[in-house]
């Protein structure tokens, strides 16, 4: 979602100035055998919004633009930054606001339609479904359509992940205030309105995904990314910072297959694909939990996607994120304000 034209958006000047040691995305070599970043070159991809990594063709990244675009759903190669698929969807109504796609456990993906501009114009959202194809080339699919409406009422979101264990749609809601995390059905029913539940707070979300053991959540904003351990069907604690790179409209991210990299992309023309390693896994903060319905007869893991750093450098760290979140909030509110007020042609 565009906050703002790009002429009003936040300056990364400003937010170096806020933030000391924070890095414009770059893309950085990565160690042998693990997934490394690249750049989608595709003309036609100038709002990738969101990300979700192939598992049945290696090194293959779909995305798909944030509106204004069609039903399509395009596959990158990361090796080449090329896409290799367009594919356009049938049987579902015109999109509205396609902010974020996530792969289940049954080969399908999941397509977001939960943008809502205006915080709550819309009484309902869709979810898109369809098989990951197994050829790659351009081509037409029908998909499952599933209308979506939260127990709280109406609210934008960005956010989409699908259990890669369980199979449960989660959604993360964005405000400028903070969101909520909402748990779907056990089931999505095309016959309907699926109502989702808040279960959890969360900060400012632009886009999360499970780990594919699906023990950890990464959740990520413009500023900032946390990753926090799954239990119960519940994120735990607070979390531990990613040293999520600056990308300026940071609007999606990842797991590479292997779960051993996350995978950060913004919107934008020959935007960049930003590989982060993930850091080895904190120790339990509290007793394991076993046979927990998330992760059947198993022990969870700590957040093992985030940089493990002290608790006080980390606390500090976050402190500084947020006052960046919330200068840049400052700046975004006060540009619509001057947009508003700017008088008409």
């Amino acid at each position: 979602m565009r906050l703002l034209p790009r002429s009003t958006a936040v300056p990364a000047a400003l937010v170096l100035a806020l933030l000391p040691g924070a890095a414009l995305a770059a893309e950085t070599p990565a160690a042998p055998g693990t997934a490394s970043g690249f750049t989608i070159t595709d003309p036609r991809i100038k709002e990738s919004s969101g990300l979700a990594a192939s598992r049945i063709h290696p090194g293959v990244y779909w995305t798909h633009n944030d509106s204004d675009d069609g039903p399509y759903v395009y596959a990158v190669d990361s090796a080449t930054g090329k896409t290799v698929a367009r594919v356009t969807l049938t049987g579902i109504g015109t999109p509205r606001d396609v902010e974020a796609i996530s792969l289940g456990p049954d080969g399908r993906l999941y397509v977001g339609d939960i943008g809502d501009n205006k915080d709550g114009t819309w009484d309902h959202v869709w979810i898109y479904r369809f098989q990951e194809p197994k050829e790659l080339r351009d081509q037409t699919v029908g998909a499952e359509q599933f209308t979506v409406g939260y127990a709280d009422g109406p609210r934008n979101a960005e956010a989409l992940m699908v259990h890669p264990v369980t199979g449960r749609v989660y959604i993360a809601s964005k405000n400028e205030q903070g969101g909520g995390l909402y748990e779907g059905p056990e089931r999505l029913s095309a016959d309907g309105r699926n109502v989702f539940r808040r279960v959890a707070e969360v900060p400012w979300v632009t886009d999360g995904a499970f780990s594919p053991d699906g023990t950890r959540l990464t959740l990520r904003g413009y500023f900032t990314a946390r990753t926090y351990a799954w239990r119960d069907g519940r994120p735990d604690g607070a979390g531990e910072r990613v040293d999520a790179p600056w990308q300026g409209q940071a609007e999606s991210v990842t797991y590479a297959p292997d779960g051993r990299t996350l995978m950060f992309g913004a919107e934008g023309a020959n935007s960049k694909v930003v590989a982060v390693p993930v850091a080895p896994a904190a120790a339990p903060s509290g007793p394991a939990r076993t046979g927990s319905p998330e992760q059947p007869g198993g022990t969870p893991t700590g957040a093992s996607g985030a940089q493990g750093a002290p608790a006080g450098q980390d606390s500090d760290s976050f402190a500084k994120g947020a006052l960046v979140l919330a200068a840049g909030t400052a700046l975004v509110l006060a540009g619509k304000r001057l947009l508003r007020r700017r008088p008409k042609a």
